[in-house]
């Protein structure tokens, strides 16, 4: 039976036999792990800190422990440290090179805890980084698509339902919905912080530890406004990980939708957006295509995303108290939905700022399929019709005009009239214009409510 060489596990003890390769190579979660050995070193030193100050370890160790640690981390920073796989992970490597650099001191850093409760810990204060991460990418995007709103903000459009054209919108207007949906991300992100925001160490492997140690001295040096506090919860609780990629989610929907409107805007089909050559891609053999590589990668890597939360949700669905090895995978879950969500933010946000639309097909497409018949029914309304019956009168305008072949512009009024007597000498010049001025309701998308809208986020952004 093929076994390792050298190099005998912390937990080797009660072992007569040193473990089958292929076990080692299943179970290392080195190369995942790594990634957190800036919360490793900061909380290792919070806690050698805290031995020393408790008298659980002499203070002249402590203090070695600290000195010690913070040269182990130099070394990772500097590229110079000598990573083992052997060793499992990443508290593992820290350990056994500070053991190197100490000696028998090196042993005593893991005196009152358990890599159950120092995983926790690092995986927590990755955690609020991470959000803070991504709500700096979000508010980017933010600013983004809110200078992108500013600057085209006389730029008319077709809204949709059902991706029929429905009624005319302002571009800015469209745009501020999706800073919108943004607000609502940051919103979750800030959530899933504050939830990872308590101090599982101190917890030890389930039960608590032996020990007079401080642990509401640990958490302020580390930043944790709280303590977890059933040692039983502290170290097999993940639902922080799980909002944090619950948002991610949803942020990645989002953004996805925007994708989506981008290849639909900039095909020749619509024809409102042109695509910079920066953000575009083109066709090994078509030379005149101009393909929008990075919104569709956006929309097909939002699955990846949602994958990761549907692996985490069901890790952590069987799971008895307290740690299981299952929850060694939280990882590479968390950490592949932070680089998606990250890198695609982040080129979003570059990408948005180089979008150009196309104001005169916008306008046009604004008009087209009788964009206005809802304008005309609220016009006979105004007259004193019932809408209903407005509603049925507008629509069989609409059906004459499709048989005629012409807008609503074109009819005199006259045939208008045929329809009701009530509709005004100047109906046949309602025009786009009058149509978003009249959306003049709080949250529509009349020019006076857009602009109060852009100033009100350009202030929030701003602050």
């Amino acid at each position: 039976m093929a076994t390792t060489k050298g190099g005998g596990k912390t937990w080797g003890g009660r072992f007569r036999q040193q473990t089958h390769a292929l076990v080692d190579a299943y179970t290392l979660s080195l190369p995942v792990d790594r990634r957190m050995w800036r919360e490793e070193i900061a909380a290792s030193i919070a806690h050698a800190r805290m031995l020393g100050r408790q008298r659980i370890i002499p203070r002249g160790e402590a203090n070695a422990l600290v000195r010690g640690l913070r040269a182990v981390g130099r070394e990772i920073e500097q590229g110079k440290f000598p990573w083992r796989d052997d060793l499992e992970d990443i508290h593992t490597n820290i350990e056994a090179r500070l053991s190197r650099k100490l000696g028998a001191v090196g042993g005593k850093l893991h005196t009152a805890r358990s890599r159950n409760d120092q995983v926790a810990t690092d995986l927590r204060l990755y955690a609020m980084a991470a959000c803070d991460r991504a709500m700096a990418a979000a508010t980017t995007l933010q600013r983004a698509l809110l200078d992108l709103a500013e600057a085209n903000r006389r730029v008319v459009m077709p809204g949709y339902t059902h991706l029929q054209r429905a009624q005319p919108v302002l571009l800015a207007h469209h745009l501020l919905a999706y800073v919108e949906m943004l607000d609502r991300d940051l919103q979750r992100f800030a959530s899933a912080g504050d939830e990872a925001d308590a101090l599982p160490l101190g917890s030890g492997a389930l039960a608590g530890v032996p020990y007079p140690i401080d642990r509401a001295g640990v958490a302020r040096e580390l930043g944790f406004s709280r303590l977890c506090e059933n040692s039983l919860d502290a170290v097999s609780d993940r639902d922080f990980a799980v909002s944090f990629i619950a948002a991610a989610s949803l942020c990645m929907t989002h953004i996805s939708r925007l994708a989506e409107e981008i290849v639909l805007w900039s095909s020749a089909e619509f024809g409102f957006l042109k695509l910079p050559d920066a953000f575009s891609t083109g066709s090994s053999i078509m030379p005149q295509k101009r393909n929008p590589d990075v919104a569709e990668l956006a929309r097909g890597r939002t699955g990846q995303v949602y994958g990761s939360l549907q692996s985490l949700l069901t890790t952590l669905k069987g799971l008895p108290l307290a740690y299981n090895r299952d929850l060694q995978e939280d990882k590479r879950a968390f950490f592949a939905t932070e680089d998606t969500l990250l890198e695609t933010l982040t080129i979003f946000a570059a990408m948005v700022t180089e979008l150009t639309f196309d104001e005169e097909s916008g306008r046009a497409a604004s008009t087209a399929n009788y964009a206005l018949a809802t304008d005309y029914a609220d016009l006979l309304v105004r007259e004193g019709l019932p809408f209903r019956k407005a509603h049925e009168v507008v629509g069989k305008l609409v059906q004459y005009a499709e048989e005629q072949g012409k807008p609503f512009s074109e009819l005199t009024v006259q045939e208008f009239r045929r329809f009701s007597k009530l509709f005004p000498d100047d109906a046949p010049g309602l025009n786009v214009d009058d149509a978003l001025r009249a959306r003049s309701a709080p949250g529509g998308t009349a020019p006076r409510r857009v602009a109060a809208q852009l100033r009100k986020w350009r202030r929030k952004l701003d602050a």
